[in-house]
């Protein structure tokens, strides 16, 4: 038979929450509890009846409890194949009771880990006897049933009352697998801890991923693949991911890739005045500052208009009515901001397909962290590209230094280029994108296309000129050769921003030196693939 009574549960958890109300549901259903230690107090302050553990096996819980469960009475009773003629006769033999339902769940490692406790508490919160039994259940699956997760408590309780106290083997499976689940990710944890703060390995010989499905997309990057979205199952740093959904249909997964490129660059401006990202197919097309949000977004959109057509908007500060306004006056996907207020929210509920995202804080983009990328056979793991530069970190090897202006637009360009896909080119001017080249196999063809893009933006806005003339220029790595710099010589730019380290760097600032151009190396380059 697959239907299995539940006679003797047997009772252990750190998180009490729904604990009574199981308990009290057992008891209905005349299941004997077994308990240990706080779990077994909770049980009877609630009234109910409760067999100690140290009962059960005749020995005492010691050595501070890490030794209670680890005992043939309870593993016994877990492991024994039922209907197996030798199992039942050594339970028989050794006076071994069946369990047929455990409840675990397991000591808070990394709650314990996140609130900074000392090592000693945290090896003490490795939990063993736990995983002992959940595992034991789990394979014993056939007979027994184990629950890890309070949020299956209903579901059980449901199922007890409507089958006469007994457990489906349809349902003990999604159980066992699930808690297979739950100890993987627990030993996960326990390893990451060892590897990366215990060891401080930065690439350790394993590399555990743990993570929780949060939600199945529609569809993946195009209609014939299947997506999904999973959270990491550990401590994490909160991003587009963890953002409140305010409004609108969901989010697909090039929705998700999209908002998290444009949630990125705009953090880079967390710290600055008001700013706005605007963002189609992960690249940028265009970012300004401004005295206010709307002039920010207004001089984004100006940048390409075209582009901006059903792409994401993201701010760095909190979205009212007259951003709302201006930002529901074409087609639009998603809104990225930290908060709106109530007119602003109000304007966009009448969008109704526009997603409007609340972050709350942005993320810090000096975090450190893993980028993971999947290749035939494998993955290819590095260090998230955290790094910035200052005034202070550029070297001028022009015989012009830049002015105070061209310097804040060489920073300003160079913040947007991190996030262009490489070959990048961007033209900033006045804490405006004037031009972006994204993408191309070429840095050449980047600088054209970016001031290309920059005339087709000046003649749209009825402008005199293209906002590349006067405009500092950056690239994110090395010009190879003299042709893009005189790219963008052509397109009227007066400054440079660039790593330098090309074999050909004195052939490059020789003709920034007879074109009249300042230009800052930086050291550091920003390849976005």
């Amino acid at each position: 038979m697959s239907d299995v009574k539940i006679s003797r549960a047997l009772l252990s958890v750190s998180d009490k929450s729904g604990l009574v109300d199981l308990g009290q549901a057992l008891a209905r259903h005349n299941v004997e509890l077994v308990s240990t230690g706080g779990t077994a107090k909770a049980l009877r302050d609630a009234g109910l009846d409760v067999r100690d553990i140290s009962d059960l096996t005749g020995f005492p819980e010691m050595m501070d409890g890490r030794v209670k469960t680890l005992h043939p009475k309870v593993h016994g009773g877990l492991l024994a194949v039922r209907d197996n003629p030798e199992h039942v006769a050594a339970m028989r033999e050794h006076e071994i009771g069946a369990i047929d339902l455990v409840v675990v769940n397991l000591y808070p490692f990394a709650q314990t880990v996140a609130k900074g406790a000392g090592r000693d508490e945290i090896i003490e919160n490795i939990d063993i006897g736990g995983p002992s039994m959940v595992r034991s259940a789990a394979k014993n699956h056939a007979h027994v049933a184990i629950v890890t997760d309070p949020s299956d408590y209903a579901e059980l309780i449901a199922a007890l009352d409507a089958n006469g106290g007994m457990t489906s083997l349809d349902f003990r499976k999604r159980l066992a697998a699930k808690a297979f689940s739950a100890t993987a990710a627990y030993d996960s944890m326990i390893s990451s801890w060892f590897s990366f703060a215990d060891q401080q390995q930065f690439f350790p010989d394993m590399l555990p991923a743990v993570m929780n499905r949060q939600e199945e997309l529609r569809y993946g990057e195009n209609p014939h693949q299947k997506a999904a979205l999973y959270l990491p199952a550990g401590p994490h740093s909160k991003g587009i991911a963890q953002a409140r959904q305010v409004q609108g249909k969901a989010l697909s997964y090039n929705n998700y890739n999209d908002a998290d490129a444009a949630l990125e660059l705009v953090s880079e401006f967390r710290d600055s005045g008001p700013a706005c990202v605007i963002v189609k197919h992960a690249n940028p097309c265009g970012v300004a500052t401004g005295a206010t949000l709307l002039q920010a977004y207004e001089e984004a959109f100006a940048c390409d208009t075209v582009s901006a057509f059903g792409g994401i908007i993201a701010v760095n500060r909190p979205l009212t009515a007259a951003d709302a306004e201006a930002m529901t006056q074409i087609f639009t996907e998603v809104v990225i901001a930290p908060d709106a207020d109530a007119a602003a929210c109000a304007i966009f509920e009448k969008k109704k397909n526009l997603r409007l995202l609340l972050t709350g804080e942005l993320p810090d983009p000096a975090r450190t962290g893993f980028a993971l990328k999947t290749i035939a056979g494998g993955y290819l793991v590095q260090s998230r590209d955290n790094g910035r530069i200052t005034k202070t970190d550029l070297k001028v090897v022009t015989k012009r230094a830049p002015t105070e202006q061209e310097l804040a637009d060489c920073l300003f360009a160079w913040t947007v280029a991190k996030h262009v896909k490489s070959n990048a080119i961007v033209y900033a001017k006045d804490g405006a994108t004037a031009g972006v080249g994204a993408g191309q196999m070429n840095r050449l063809e980047s600088a054209r296309i970016a001031a290309w893009k920059a005339k087709d933006a000046a003649e749209k806005a009825g402008w005199a000129e293209p906002r590349t003339i006067g405009s500092a220029v950056a690239s994110d790595a090395f010009f190879p050769f003299a042709d893009g710099l005189l790219a963008a010589v052509e397109a009227g730019a007066t400054a440079v921003i660039q790593p330098g380290g090309s074999i050909r760097d004195e052939e490059v600032i020789a003709a920034a030196d007879e074109a009249g151009l300042a230009m800052v190396f930086t050291g550091m380059r920003h390849f976005r693939h």
